[in-house]
């Protein structure tokens, strides 16, 4: 079965910050970073489809977005330098948790709904989030 989570992100950081210019932002899909938007936009979507699966031990995500152990998997949002004839280069990543996610959202996507995750882009410090999402800065709707 087939599930998908749409990840809005608000409040960006802008293009220049860190010591980083042309900054973007995308979802990364195996090794490569995908749909990248620059990182002073209003707003942007990532529509992440999920594979949902279930044995024994219960059902989990798979599919070329997600990301470590079976128990443990996420979702990673990359921030790159995207120079004009360039090629993006990686600098920080957010992961977005799948595993402990709200009941209800879980169960939306195991029974194989698509949710949207809405959260601000931009950390305390005023550059791109990074490291592991706090769940409670995520938005969830179903």
């Amino acid at each position: 079965m087939s599930a998908s989570i749409r990840i809005v992100g608000h409040r960006l950081p802008g293009t220049t910050c860190l010591g980083y210019r042309n900054i973007h932002v995308g979802v990364q899909r195996r090794q490569e970073v995908v749909d990248l938007a620059p990182g002073d936009a209003d707003e942007v979507a990532f529509d992440v489809p999920l594979d949902v699966a279930a044995d024994e031990a219960g059902t989990y995500f798979r599919g070329p977005y997600t990301h470590g152990p079976r128990a443990q998997r996420f979702v990673y949002l990359s921030w790159g330098e995207l120079p004009a004839a360039g090629t993006f280069a990686m600098f920080r990543r957010a992961k977005l948790h799948l595993s402990g996610l709200p009941e209800h959202v879980h169960a939306a996507l195991a029974a194989g709904h698509a949710v949207e995750a809405h959260l601000d882009l931009t950390d305390r410090s005023g550059g791109p989030l990074c490291a592991a999402i706090p769940p409670a800065a995520i938005r969830w709707t179903v």
